[in-house]
């Protein structure tokens, strides 16, 4: 093995290993999130929702959109969202009406009561974005950066999945 060789096998070790960090940190990240919605919520004395259920509120916002929708913006998976919707609209969090031309679709939007979770979180996110700026833990240009690589390995792996099969 020639020199050249060794080198570049060193940085593909280099190379993965930052790559398994890069993914273990997003999975952390996420459940911290969570974590940091449930204890914003237990705070507040929320106690009939989640975090999950939480953020589909909040990705829904003002708009009116079907499970499916949902699921191809790629947010989130089947079951589960399918299990969230119910559990929103049992508690009222969540209107739903069957769509007129496909019976078969229900579409699903906010009702105030989700509107207020909503508001919870957009305040809860705002004083943390504050809080970023504020403690100097991260700037304008730095989340610019971070942002653009995360959706230049979304885009990767979006095409692995369309192109591999």
């Amino acid at each position: 093995m020639s020199i050249h060789s060794n080198l570049l096998a060193g940085q593909e070790r280099g190379f993965m290993t930052g790559y398994l960090e890069t993914l273990a940190l997003v999975e952390r990240l996420h459940r911290l999130l969570l974590d940091v919605i449930k204890d914003e919520f237990e705070r507040v004395g929320i106690l009939d929702i989640n975090a999950v259920q939480a953020l589909l509120l909040f990705n829904i916002g003002d708009n009116e959109v079907t499970a499916g929708e949902l699921k191809s913006r790629g947010y989130y998976q089947g079951s589960n969202v399918s299990y969230n919707l119910k559990k929103l609209v049992e508690t009222g969090y969540m209107h739903h009406q069957r769509c007129e031309i496909d019976r078969r679709a229900v579409r699903v939007r906010l009702t105030e009561k989700g509107r207020n979770i909503r508001t919870v979180v957009n305040d809860l996110f705002e004083r943390h974005a504050r809080g970023l700026l504020d403690r100097e833990v991260i700037g304008f240009e730095g989340l610019e950066d971070i942002t653009s690589s995360l959706r230049r390995m979304e885009r990767y792996w979006t095409d692995q999945i369309r192109y591999i099969y």
